[in-house]
């Protein structure tokens, strides 16, 4: 029997978000939003629009992350095509919803 990634706390499951820069692991539980907790942990994440529209808040997943979460949506991918567009692991925080226990670093937008 597989079991899911992630603590279980009484019936929630939590997932802990990693920093690639020495900042503390953060728990969060399934389907909290990336951009909300991360705010209210002080995390090395900024925040602007918290819409998906300004890219303030663009993360990279690492690779053993990667496909743990759902793929963009079509309205994320279009921004991510514009301000990543060599990066296939270039996610907006503020459009995840935490479904895993994954590791993310904040990037720039060229």
């Amino acid at each position: 029997m597989n079991k899911p990634d992630g603590i279980f706390s009484g019936h929630q499951a939590v997932h802990t978000v990693t920093f690639d820069e020495g900042w503390s692991p953060v728990e969060l539980p399934y389907g909290a939003n990336l951009s909300e907790s991360l705010s209210i942990n002080n995390s090395p994440v900024l925040f602007g629009c918290r819409t998906g529209i300004c890219g303030t808040c663009m993360i990279e997943v690492a690779e053993e992350s990667n496909g743990k979460l759902p793929p963009p949506s079509e309205e994320e991918r279009e921004l991510l095509d514009l301000m990543a567009p060599d990066n296939p692991r270039a996610r907006l925080a503020c459009q995840i919803q935490i479904s895993a226990d994954i590791k993310v670093k904040p990037l720039q937008w060229k």
